[in-house]
């Protein structure tokens, strides 16, 4: 098989059908061809495609399967056009309101009947708010990663502090941190988004996955009240001190060792943060984890957990076998196998899946699984259009350096919205 990173015209070009391999299964109902569009380009991704790929193509004797992996830059850029044209049977792309635009254009398939069936229904519980928009499927899931605090363990058994459950606690515990002498914590907003992270927990928090939601679509006004009382509670950390000061000079990584020098007890930030911590020389005796408390109790807990999609275009010729390799995809075999450490090595969409033995996975695996009725959104800059999120961060980073700016800030997100929606 041959799996060629190219612009698309060189792709498809290139595009050679997966080698005749022995039957893993007799099930020959499975015919044609069946071509798949992937923008897993990097080298552990592409590694998970082609295989995944293969093992597909081996289980349906009478199937023949074409993989394309297109650059992942080049495919952003490709995308309307391949579904437009020449549109293949399977493609890779992202949940919620990244997908609206080819839901809107009538470019996605129409998959709720998949999520109909039991064993997707049941195990992707979690996942399906951000699969669906106007009450339907448009796609599955084939992994994600949590958000969350990854804290400094010791040093808050050394303060008696607990994992705070409600936002009265974690304030609790941010002035006995910063009694001691140390930041709440870590943040590098230089790059914008990290602020993005506090704004979509803090919103969601306050009023929940659908508000959130309809806020990131441009359905509620920025200069709205509810959205005033999201600020007015992430000022009460700003002005108490919680975050390091000139986060706006760092980046993400470049915060990291305020953390790892114990200047700072916390960060809110994606699993991928773990790795660096642990080669900065911080231990599984040092770090932990916990799921971002309670703001308003009468609002289900919802998490940030960017999830990369699988969709079968509109346009496909053969939508059953696509169908079928959707159903592959997220069996809870499959996502084991994908999910694992030596592959992408992030969380099983598939609540029956295994995961590797790793504490903060397992944690992440059971907060998305189980502890997140709320809903699963994408981040703030995959849920907004990039424009407005784009000045929307801006905005954040702002308010977090000149909180006395709030109104002029809201004004300036508010014009964005009309002009943007």
């Amino acid at each position: 098989m041959t799996t060629p990173s190219t612009p698309l015209a060189a792709a498809l070009a290139l595009s050679t059908a997966l080698a005749a391999a022995p039957a893993l299964s007799q099930d020959s109902a499975l015919s044609g061809t069946l071509t798949i569009f992937s923008d897993m380009s990097n080298p552990a991704p592409r590694a998970v495609m082609e295989d995944m790929a293969a093992r597909f193509d081996e289980m349906h004797p009478d199937l023949e399967v074409e993989l394309t992996i297109i650059d992942r830059e080049a495919y952003k850029t490709q995308i309307r056009n391949f579904l437009t044209a020449n549109p293949p049977d399977v493609a890779n792309w992202y949940a919620a309101n990244r997908m609206r635009p080819y839901v809107a254009a009538g470019l996605f398939e129409d998959v709720s009947d998949l999520w109909a069936e039991p064993e997707i229904a049941e195990n992707l519980a979690s996942t399906k708010g951000a699969m669906t928009l106007d009450g339907k499927q448009w796609g599955v899931p084939y992994t994600y990663y949590q958000w969350g605090v990854y804290y400094r363990e010791d040093i808050h058994e050394d303060l008696g502090l607990e994992e705070p459950e409600t936002w009265e606690e974690l304030k609790a515990n941010c002035q006995a941190l910063l009694d001691s002498g140390r930041k709440c914590f870590a943040i590098g907003t230089k790059f914008l988004w990290t602020a993005g992270g506090w704004f979509d927990y803090i919103n969601m928090r306050t009023h929940g996955y659908d508000f959130h939601m309809a806020l990131t679509n441009g359905e509620v006004e920025w200069t709205d009240p509810r959205v005033r009382e999201t600020f007015a509670n992430w000022r009460e950390l700003i002005d108490m001190g919680a975050f390091i000061d000139n986060h706006q000079s760092y980046s993400w990584q470049e915060a990291l060792p305020f953390m790892v020098n114990g200047e700072a007890a916390a960060y809110l930030m994606g699993n991928f943060a773990v790795a660096p911590l642990r080669e900065a020389g911080l231990g599984d005796d040092q770090l932990d984890f916990y799921q971002f408390p309670a703001i308003n109790p009468d609002v289900e807990m919802a998490e940030d957990a960017p999830t990369d999609t699988f969709h079968i275009p509109a346009g496909a010729d053969n939508k059953e076998a696509a169908r079928e390799f959707l159903r592959f995809v997220v069996s809870a075999d499959n996502q084991t196998r994908i999910n694992a450490g030596d592959a992408l090595g992030q969380l099983p969409v598939n609540s029956a899946a295994s995961i590797d033995d790793d504490e903060m996975l397992r944690q992440g695996f059971e907060m998305l699984s189980e502890n997140s009725p709320g809903g699963i959104a994408q981040f703030f800059d995959r849920d907004a259009p990039a424009e407005m999120a784009s000045v929307a961060m801006e905005g954040f980073q702002e308010f977090m350096v000149f909180p006395d700016n709030l109104d002029a800030i809201l004004d300036r997100l508010e014009t964005a919205r009309q002009r943007i929606y």
